[in-house]
């Protein structure tokens, strides 16, 4: 049950941000919400999903959370595969291309600046119980 409801938000939250340009998209001003449309690993079929994103001098960065699911979210393992995506801020989109975090720089971001920024966020990894992915998006 609980995984039809995630996905039924998720849903909900891409014809919103779709619709309304991604206004209101986080219901916060600290808190900024990008949509990413990735082929999906098997289908092909392209997947579109909000997450949340920090703007970094070295690009945008994401993070698996899947809120706090034993696995990697869907949307990470197809971005994994696809390694390029659409990405919506606002109206804008661009394609970009991701790259996926190792250790030990995926462990300094993961701790110097994404929990830095929302401590909170660490609750997730500890029920996950794995290690969060984290990838950076760059232009094309």
């Amino acid at each position: 049950m609980g995984q039809r409801m995630l996905r039924a938000g998720n849903r909900i939250g891409v014809w919103m941000y779709k619709t309304l340009d991604g206004r209101m998209a986080s219901g916060s001003k600290d808190v900024h919400v990008l949509m990413l449309t990735t082929p999906g690993r098997r289908s092909g079929v392209p997947r579109s999903t909000c997450v949340r994103y920090l703007d970094t001098p070295d690009g945008l960065l994401v993070w698996g959370t899947g809120s706090g699911s034993r696995r990697d979210p869907d949307w990470f393992r197809n971005l994994r595969a696809a390694q390029t995506t659409d990405v919506q801020i606002g109206a804008v989109h661009t394609t970009m291309r991701a790259r996926e975090l190792n250790d030990p720089e995926r462990d300094t971001v993961w701790t110097d600046v994404i929990l830095r920024e929302d401590p909170r966020i660490a609750r997730y990894a500890a029920k996950a119980r794995r290690t969060i992915p984290v990838a950076v998006l760059n232009p094309d």
